[in-house]
């Protein structure tokens, strides 16, 4: 017996990579069947078009998609902000297809009468600017330090018996805390949305999952940040005037393997899969 989907007014996700082998797709579409949002934001570095591999795109990866696009064709009002692994999808930005709008950024105008900006964030990164081939090495870096990752957890939770390892994240603050008086990310995103008066800045990107208020000499700003679905598995909500982050927590894994096992038998191929989204893809051109 499912359970009642929640009801959320808006959705932020990014930062989901699909088609490499840190996404966790899987925990994902859980997530996603649990829920009925009014307003979806999809915060760029949906689809890794970076490492994307026609060798890897298992059958979680093309439920993620479809189960988007089935929001879509219901008339979900979806905006996906492209990022910097997505970033070919740029050049089709501000194309509108049934609900679905591609964009660069987004000014949302909340029901409270707030105003959130919502962007990706790749802009403010140093790495980005100046060196996009040292930030593509740096992410087929990181995806292997990923896949280390899992075989370190598997060892440490199965032979060891203790609790899961990030490797990745512990490199990732070291470096941070490292270039931080280079690239503070989140206080230059702050700082323009103080001086254009919005009430939230929303970003993606560097994959930590926050909401605080950031205070400069200009004033003050909430600063939002979704996650990721490769280390946090998080996403933002706003709900009843409040924003929240809900990361994916052991009940919704266990909730998930039950999932799982119940839908093993009726599961489609990645091929059925395909021509499904098709079908809803040439509904929505119609």
């Amino acid at each position: 017996m499912h359970k009642a989907k929640r009801q959320v007014e808006v959705l932020v996700i990014s930062d989901i990579h699909l088609g490499t082998y840190g996404c966790h797709a899987k925990e994902l579409i859980h997530y996603l069947k649990s829920i009925k949002p009014k307003i979806v934001i999809l915060n760029g570095d949906i689809i890794d078009i970076w490492q994307f591999s026609k060798s890897y795109w298992p059958n979680s990866h093309m439920k993620v998609v479809q189960h988007l696009m089935k929001w879509i064709g219901k008339g979900v009002k979806t905006y996906y902000i492209t990022g910097n692994h997505d970033e070919m999808l740029r050049r089709f930005a501000g194309m509108k297809l049934g609900s679905l709008s591609i964009v660069n950024k987004v000014v949302l105008n909340l029901p409270d009468g707030k105003k959130a900006w919502v962007f990706h964030g790749d802009v403010f990164d140093i790495t980005m600017q100046h060196s996009r081939l040292l930030a593509r090495l740096g992410s087929r870096g990181y995806d292997s330090l990923i896949l280390l990752n899992r075989f370190c957890n598997f060892i440490s939770e199965k032979v060891l018996k203790k609790g899961k390892l990030s490797l990745s994240k512990k490199i990732k603050e070291s470096v941070k805390t490292a270039v931080a008086f280079i690239n503070n990310f989140e206080n230059t995103s702050a700082e323009i949305g103080i001086s254009n008066n919005f009430d939230y800045v929303i970003c993606g990107h560097i994959h930590h999952p926050e909401i605080r208020t950031i205070t400069t000499a200009k004033g003050s700003i909430s600063y939002l940040n979704s996650g990721d679905w490769v280390e946090n598995l998080s996403a933002l909500e706003f709900t009843d005037g409040k924003w929240s982050i809900h990361r994916f927590s052991v009940v919704d894994h266990a909730e998930m393997m039950l999932e799982l096992k119940d839908e093993e038998e009726g599961d489609m191929n990645a091929s059925q899969l395909f021509d499904n989204m098709l079908q809803e893809f040439n509904m929505l051109r119609q």
